[in-house]
């Protein structure tokens, strides 16, 4: 699609939140809406951005499917799915605020996907809060040594599943070489098996 191209190329979406805990800037998922929204005026494009509410393995989730298209010709649709897990028991939050932080949080990474926003150095993904006294290293963490972890639904999974599928690629040879939850254990097997 053409006009999402241009519209990929011409979007500016600032750090406009700061974290004053880590010292950061960052973009919400209401940044991103409000620097897209002039662009979609622009060239005649409708964006629409859903939830779903799933689990897996006893994790609640949410995923955001972000969809852009051109109602001179609707049924050319492009999306991109983010998930972001809920957790029912955040301290100091109502059930209601943990089901919306995971629907932002889902949204944003959803159209960072949609609109090629590239979030590598995003305190998100990179974040280490230098200021802060470092955290003990769990007994999991301890037992993954210096494994690169890979979590479904990453391009890092992607890569490995493709590996896996190859004449010399197994499951159990990935499980030896990366740091691979359960969870994500269980959807690989899943997945290879369709």
């Amino acid at each position: 699609m053409e006009k999402l191209v241009k519209l990929q190329a011409e979007l500016k979406s600032p750090k406009n939140q700061v974290n004053k805990f880590g010292g950061y800037k960052y973009r919400n998922c209401e940044d991103i809406l409000e620097a897209v929204k002039p662009l979609l005026d622009k060239h005649g494009l409708v964006l629409n951005i859903t939830d779903s509410i799933g689990e897996l393995c006893g994790i609640p989730y949410t995923e955001s499917t972000a969809s852009i298209f051109d109602p001179k010709k609707p049924d050319v649709i492009v999306s991109s799915k983010a998930q972001a897990g809920i957790d029912p028991n955040q301290k100091g939050m109502s059930l209601g605020q943990c089901f919306g932080a995971s629907s932002s949080y889902a949204r944003k990474y959803a159209l960072n996907g949609l609109l090629l926003i590239d979030d590598n150095k995003d305190p998100d993904v990179t974040n280490n809060h230098s200021k802060t006294t470092p955290r003990k290293t769990t007994t999991v963490e301890k037992m993954a040594g210096d494994k690169k972890k890979v979590v479904a639904g990453t391009a890092d999974y992607n890569k490995l599943l493709e590996w896996i599928k190859t004449p010399k690629g197994s499951i159990e040879k990935a499980l030896e070489m990366y740091d691979i939850d359960k969870a994500t254990e269980n959807i690989i097997r899943k997945t290879i098996k369709i």
